[in-house]
C-alpha cells in the first residue's frame, strides 16, 4: 500500500505548538488519535465470502458509515458503501442518554453509525441514529426508518430477521416486521418495569467487565435472554457543571468501592406469550453476571451459557442454563488466589467443546494466559492470549503475544494446532467460517494495513480493505529497550533534530497500570510521545508491574498495593535508561499521564519528590475509596476488609488529607499540574478536588485546571489540542530545554 503523500519528513516539519491546522496536536485531535478512516466492527457472513464493517470517509471525517466487502469472481475483494448517515438526515440528532453513556464506556469518539447488529446471514442490519431506529436490507439496498416507543438504544435483529429488539428508556421493546424488512413494522413493549432497567448493562459491566450488552437473542429467534438491573441500592452521585449553574446536576448511580452494587438477574422471555423464566444461580456467592452467550453449535442449539463471578473475584463459574426451567449446571469453575481475569470472548463454544482463557501458573516462565479447550491447554507455553475473536466449527481465532509482549499477533487454533497469522506490529482481528481480517499497526510505517482472507470453502483468495486514515506527520523513531533486572519493556524517543551532544530533560510518559499497554511496536502508538520528544525532551515510555502482556505473575504484582511496584518500576527504568543513554538529565525529570497514568504522575510527585521536578496528572484517581467496586476491589479488596491496601495506594486518606506516604522537602518540591474534566462520570472530579484541597492545607504549591463539560475521554477537538500545547509549555517552564 502506498504511503500517505501528505506525510512529510521531519526536516521540513515545524514543531511549533501553535502552527495551526498543520500542527501535530491539531492533527491528533481532528483524527481522533488517528482512528478515523480505519475499518472497524468487522462482521463476516457465515459462508466466509462477505463482510460488513464501519468506516468514515477520511482521516479527519468523524461521521462513520456502513460498508460491505464481497468476494469477486477472481477471489479478490470489492467494497461499497451501504449507508451514508448524512443522507438519512439524522446525523445531527442528539443520541439518548443511554447511548451517550455507552459511547463513554466504549471510549467512542466518532459519530454517525458507531454500532450495528445483523441477523444470522448478514442480510438485515439494524442501527440507531440520534435515537431513531433504522434497518438496511443488503440485497435490495433499502434503508427504512421504523416507528418506536421513543429514543432507541442498542437495536438488534433476531437471527431470522423477522423482528428487531431495542431498548427504550429502561424497557426492552420488540419491533415486528410482518411485511418483511422493507416495511415500517409495529412496535410493542416486551419488558417494562418501574424502578429497574431491562436489556442494559450496568455501569461496572460496561466499564470494567467489558460486557456492553444487556440482552441476547436465542438461535430460534423466539426467545431472548435479558438482564434485569435494579440499581436502587447503589449510591447516587451528582455531577454538576459549575460553568452553567442554571442547569441541574445530573444524577449518576455510582457503586464506589465497598458499597452496594446493582442487583443483576437474568431471565429468558418467550416472545409469543411473554412467559418469563428466571435463571437460577447463587447470586449471593456470585453477584456479578460477566458473560452471556447463546451459541448455535451443532448439537447445542438450546444451550444458554453464562459466566458469573464472586464479589471478591477469586471465583468464576461457567453455567449451562436450561432455558425452559432456568435451572443451571456448573460446566467449569475458575479460581485464583488474587483474581480471575475476565477475557473478552471467553467462555465460548467450538462445536461441542468449551473454550476458555485461563491463567496457568506453570505454563511458561511467567505463567501463561492460555487458550484452554475442554479443560486442556491448547496454546503453547509462554503465549499470552489477549482475547478470543471468534469460535465455530472451523476452530478458534484469537489474538495474543509470545515472548515479545510489545507485538500482538493473530492466531488460529484448529485440529489441535496453533498457527500464527501475522508477522509484526500490533494486530486486531475478525473472522467467521474460516475467513479472517487482520488490521495491523506497524513499527516502521505510520498507516496500518488490512488483510482479508476468504474462507477456503468459499473459494479462498482475499484482498485488503481501504485504510483512509491519516498517518502522523512525524518521523517516529523509538528505541525499543529492555531495562534492568526486571527486563521492563520500554521505548525511548529523542528529538528528531537531536544534535547528539546536548543533555536532555526527561519526560516519563506512562500509563503504568492494569489493562492498558503503552509500549507497543506501532508508530501510531508512539506518535504523541515522539511529538513531546520533538519539543526538546527525551521521552521514556515504560510498562511496569501490573501492565498486561507479560503474564499473570507480572500483572498480579499490584495485588494489595497499586502504588509501590508501578512507581518503583518507572524510577528503576529511568536509571537503567540513563546508563544506556547518558545524555538523559536525571536532575530534570518530569512525568505526565491520564487516568491511571495521571494517578502515577501525582504519586511520583508526592512520593519521589527528590526524583521528579514536574508532574502532569490528568483525571487521576487520588482516593481509591471513590473508584468503582469491580475494578478497585479486584486489586485492593474492600475498604472495610483491607484498609491498609487503600492507605498505601491512595494519595489522600479517608479524611481527605494527604496520605502518610507523601513526602515533602523544602529543597525538592515538584511542580504539579492537575487537570480534570468536570463532567467525568468515571473518575469524578472529586478526586482532583480532594487532592488539591489536601495540598493547599499542607502548604504544597500546585496548579489545577478544571475543564467544564469535559468527560474522561476529552473528545472535544479544541480542548484535546490545547491540552497538549499547555502540557508542553508547563514542562518547558519547569524543566527547560536541551543544554550543552
Amino acid at each position: 500500500m502506498t504511503s500517505d503523500p501528505r506525510v512529510v519528513g521531519a526536516d521540513t516539519l515545524s514543531v511549533d505548538v501553535t502552527d495551526g491546522r498543520s500542527s501535530f496536536p491539531r492533527q491528533l485531535a481532528r483524527t481522533r488519535r488517528f482512528t478515523l478512516g480505519l475499518p472497524r466492527a468487522v462482521v463476516f457472513a457465515p459462508g466466509g465470502d462477505r463482510l460488513l464493517f464501519l468506516r468514515s470517509a477520511g482521516g479527519d471525517d468523524p461521521v462513520t458509515g456502513l460498508w460491505e466487502a464481497v468476494r469477486d469472481d477472481d477471489g479478490g475483494l470489492v467494497e461499497r458503501c451501504l449507508v451514508d448517515p448524512r443522507r438519512l438526515d439524522a446525523g445531527d440528532d442528539e443520541p439518548p442518554a443511554e447511548e451517550r453513556a455507552r459511547r463513554e464506556r466504549a471510549r467512542e469518539q466518532a459519530s454517525g453509525i458507531v454500532a450495528f447488529a445483523t441477523d444470522r446471514e448478514l442480510s438485515l442490519v439494524a442501527f440507531a441514529l440520534g435515537g431513531r431506529l433504522f434497518t438496511h436490507q443488503v440485497a435490495s439496498d433499502l434503508t427504512v426508518e421504523h416507528p418506536t416507543a421513543g429514543p432507541v438504544f442498542d437495536p438488534r435483529p433476531a437471527p431470522d430477521g423477522r423482528r428487531i429488539a431495542y431498548v427504550c428508556g429502561d424497557g426492552l421493546h420488540i419491533l415486528e416486521l410482518p411485511g418483511g424488512p422493507g416495511q415500517p413494522g409495529a412496535t410493542r413493549p416486551l419488558l417494562v418495569e418501574d424502578g429497574v432497567s431491562w436489556g442494559r448493562a450496568e455501569f461496572v459491566a460496561a466499564e470494567e467487565m467489558r460486557r456492553e450488552r444487556g440482552y441476547w437473542w436465542a438461535p430460534d429467534s423466539e426467545r431472548i435472554a435479558v438482564a434485569r438491573v435494579d440499581g436502587s441500592a447503589v449510591g447516587t452521585w451528582h455531577i454538576a457543571d459549575p460553568a452553567t449553574p442554571w442547569t441541574s446536576a445530573g444524577a449518576h448511580r455510582y457503586p464506589a468501592a465497598g458499597t452496594a452494587n446493582a442487583e443483576v438477574r437474568l431471565a429468558v422471555v418467550a416472545l409469543s406469550d411473554r412467559r418469563r423464566v428466571d435463571v437460577q444461580w447463587d447470586r449471593e456467592a456470585a453477584p456479578y453476571l460477566t458473560r452471556v452467550t447463546w451459541p448455535d453449535p451443532l448439537g447445542q442449539r438450546d444451550r444458554l451459557t453464562v459466566q458469573v463471578q464472586s464479589r471478591d473475584q477469586r471465583t468464576a463459574k461457567i453455567l449451562a442454563v436450561d432455558p425452559s426451567s432456568g435451572q443451571t449446571e456448573t460446566v467449569r469453575t475458575l479460581t485464583d488466589p488474587a483474581w480471575v481475569e475476565l477475557v473478552v470472548g471467553s467462555p465460548a463454544w467450538c462445536g461441542a467443546s468449551l473454550v476458555t482463557v485461563e491463567d496457568l501458573e506453570e505454563h511458561g516462565n511467567d505463567g501463561s494466559r492460555a487458550l484452554v479447550v475442554d479443560g486442556q491447554p491448547a496454546s503453547p507455553p509462554g503465549l499470552q492470549v489477549r482475547s478470543v475473536v471468534h469460535t465455530d466449527d472451523t476452530g478458534v481465532l484469537f489474538v495474543g503475544a509470545d515472548e515479545d509482549p510489545t507485538a500482538i499477533h493473530a492466531y488460529r487454533w484448529q485440529d489441535g494446532a496453533v498457527t500464527c497469522l501475522t508477522s509484526d506490529g500490533v494486530t486486531q482481528a475478525a473472522g467467521a467460517g474460516g475467513a479472517t481480517m487482520v488490521l495491523t499497526a506497524h513499527p516502521d510505517r505510520g498507516l496500518p494495513t488490512t488483510e482479508v482472507r476468504w474462507a477456503e470453502s468459499a473459494g479462498g483468495g482475499g484482498g485488503t480493505l481501504q485504510v483512509l486514515a491519516e498517518a502522523p506527520r512525524l518521523r517516529i523513531s523509538p528505541r525499543w529497550l529492555t531495562l534492568g533486572e526486571r527486563r521492563l519493556r520500554a521505548a525511548l524517543l529523542l528529538p528528531t533534530d537531536d544534535d547528539g551532544a546536548s543533555r536532555l530533560p526527561v519526560v516519563l510518559d506512562p500509563y503504568g497500570g492494569p489493562h492498558a499497554q503503552r509500549v507497543l511496536r506501532s508508530q501510531v502508538a508512539m506518535a504523541t510521545s515522539q511529538w513531546f520528544a520533538d519539543q526538546g525532551f527525551a521521552v521514556l515510555v515504560v510498562d511496569g508491574g501490573g501492565s498486561p502482556g507479560r503474564g499473570p505473575r507480572f500483572e498480579r504484582e499490584i495485588h494489595g498495593d497499586l502504588a509501590s511496584v508501578p512507581l518503583a518500576d518507572q524510577l528503576d527504568a529511568l536509571d537503567a535508561a540513563a546508563e544506556i543513554e547518558p545524555r538523559l538529565d536525571l536532575q530534570r525529570v518530569g512525568i505526565r499521564g491520564w487516568s491511571f497514568g495521571g494517578y502515577l504522575a501525582a504519586l511520583a510527585a508526592l512520593r519521589a519528590p527528590e526524583r521528579i521536578r514536574a508532574a502532569i496528572a490528568g483525571a487521576p484517581v487520588t482516593d481509591w475509596r471513590l473508584y468503582d467496586t469491580h475494578y478497585t476491589e479486584r486489586y485492593l479488596g474492600t475498604p472495610q476488609a483491607r484498609p491498609g491496601s487503600y492507605e498505601v495506594s491512595s494519595l489522600v486518606d479517608a479524611d481527605a488529607a494527604l496520605g502518610p506516604a507523601a513526602e515533602w522537602r523544602e529543597d525538592s518540591t515538584p511542580e504539579l499540574l492537575l487537570i480534570h474534566g468536570l463532567a467525568d462520570d468515571n473518575v469524578v472530579a472529586a478526586h482532583s478536588l480532594r487532592l488539591s484541597s489536601a495540598l493547599l492545607a499542607a502548604g504544597r504549591p500546585h496548579r489545577f485546571l478544571p475543564l467544564s463539560g469535559v468527560t474522561h475521554m476529552t473528545p472535544q477537538e479544541v480542548i484535546a489540542e490545547r491540552l497538549l500545547e499547555l502540557q508542553v509549555r508547563f514542562l518547558r517552564e519547569v524543566l527547560g530545554g536541551p543544554r550543552a
